[in-house]
């Protein structure tokens, strides 16, 4: 069975900085699309980032492009989003889980339906 554990949330003030860590056990990272998905409080949840596979090809929403970077340790099977200038519209749940792979790259939706790990709460506020 897949397990994710998300790490590194915590509370920063607009314009702040924050890396989240997504350490994977019981499957192998680099075989796999891997995204970073966030869920604010009575909103859906929508795709971050993803990065693919083998080639490295990101990809990322709108509302984060040039402020978050996502990467990927194949040796330590940890992948990685570096946030900053965070906005209190970043503020929420942030998952990682395997993503819908595409040629080339990847897609921001999840390749499980029904997998998600316990989240890491990032809150962006003054």
């Amino acid at each position: 069975q897949l397990q994710t554990v998300e790490s590194g949330g915590g509370l920063v003030q607009p314009g702040g900085s924050l890396t989240l860590s997504c350490a994977a056990s019981k499957f192998t990272l680099k075989y796999f699309a891997v995204g970073w998905f966030r869920q604010a409080p009575g909103k859906e949840r929508e795709g971050v980032s993803c990065i693919s596979s083998s080639s490295g090809i990101t990809n990322y929403a709108d509302s984060v492009k040039g402020r978050f970077t996502i990467s990927k340790d194949n040796a330590k099977n940890t992948v990685y989003l570096q946030m900053s200038s965070l906005k209190p519209e970043d503020t929420g749940v942030y998952y990682c889980t395997p993503a819908m792979p595409a040629q080339p790259g990847c897609l921001m939706s999840p390749y499980f339906d029904d997998y998600w790990g316990q989240g890491t709460q990032v809150t962006v506020s003054s």
